[in-house]
């Protein structure tokens, strides 16, 4: 009985790799550009206005996202991956980033305020601006006090 198992075995083997070796290798193929279609803009820009419209909610969460979207987490982490090449969090943060950004250059607030007001504590705010910009929030400030007319 052993015999006749491995023999199979051996058989199945033997076939599966005669059939790799015909089929065209892995490498060969390349897929086709990634299209934004127009339904796919409208979903990014949905996307932007909920976050948008949470954004000083500091437990805003994707799954809120995504029921607000009316999509499972894990359609949502695949189409907006496939839109804009970020997940759904770095998304939000993204979008939090940019407003926070915003806010530092045109309402004089500080910085603590800022980073409460796009839903993040004055220590990730700093931490993510940072990776984001390359500033600490201070510097971004210091900067643009500096030259008024600078938009990095």
């Amino acid at each position: 009985l052993v015999v006749i198992i491995l023999l199979l075995l051996r058989t199945h083997w033997t076939t599966t790799a005669k059939r790799r070796k015909a089929s065209p290798s892995f490498a060969t193929i390349e897929a086709s550009p990634v299209e934004i279609t127009p339904l796919d803009e409208q979903l990014k820009e949905k996307a932007i206005r909920v976050v948008e419209e949470h954004l000083g909610e500091a437990d805003f969460s994707v799954e809120q996202l995504s029921d607000l979207l009316g999509m499972s987490r894990g359609h949502l982490y695949k189409r907006l991956t496939a839109i804009t090449g970020l997940s759904p969090q770095e998304f939000i943060r993204t979008i939090r980033l940019k407003r926070g950004r915003q806010l530092l250059e045109q309402s004089g607030e500080s910085i603590q305020q800022v980073a409460w007001r796009v839903g993040l504590s004055p220590k990730q705010f700093a931490k993510y601006f940072k990776e984001a910009y390359g500033l600490l929030p201070s510097d971004f400030i210091r900067q643009n006090t500096a030259n008024p007319t600078n938009n990095n």
